[in-house]
């Protein structure tokens, strides 16, 4: 992979602690919502209890399947990223806002492209979303 400049592993500690915020929103509204009606209905001891347990068992499993997925996303992206940095061609997600490799901005798809992601005029596209 090779040496990861700082703006790289600031990427990554922001995206890990998002994905940490985010995983625990996700299961702190899905608890909500299977133990909810504990809160608003009287119901009997054993179904109270079974909806406690239930909530707790799918919040635990939404909030690892939510952080892997983030994470995942994010590292697919950091390395198509990369990859593209290094032959000069840009992602389908840069592409698509008008990044390096795309032809948004510079004039059309018939414009030849540079390695930076400009074209011979010397107009680089904005790669702000």
């Amino acid at each position: 992979m090779g040496k990861r400049t700082q703006a790289q592993r600031d990427e990554s500690t922001v995206e890990i602690g998002y994905a940490l915020f985010s995983g625990a929103f996700a299961a702190a509204v899905v608890f909500g919502a299977v133990a909810g009606p504990k809160l608003m209905f009287t119901m009997p001891y054993a179904v109270e209890q079974g909806l406690l347990l239930a909530a707790a068992a799918a919040a635990g499993l939404v909030f690892p399947i939510r952080v892997v997925t983030v994470l995942r996303r994010h590292a697919r992206e950091a390395d198509g990223n990369s990859r593209a940095a290094r032959s000069g061609q840009g992602t389908a997600a840069a592409r698509a806002r008008g990044g390096p490799g795309s032809s948004a901005g510079s004039g059309g798809p018939d414009r030849p492209r540079l390695a930076d992601g400009g074209d011979e005029s010397g107009r680089v596209p904005d790669s702000r979303p």
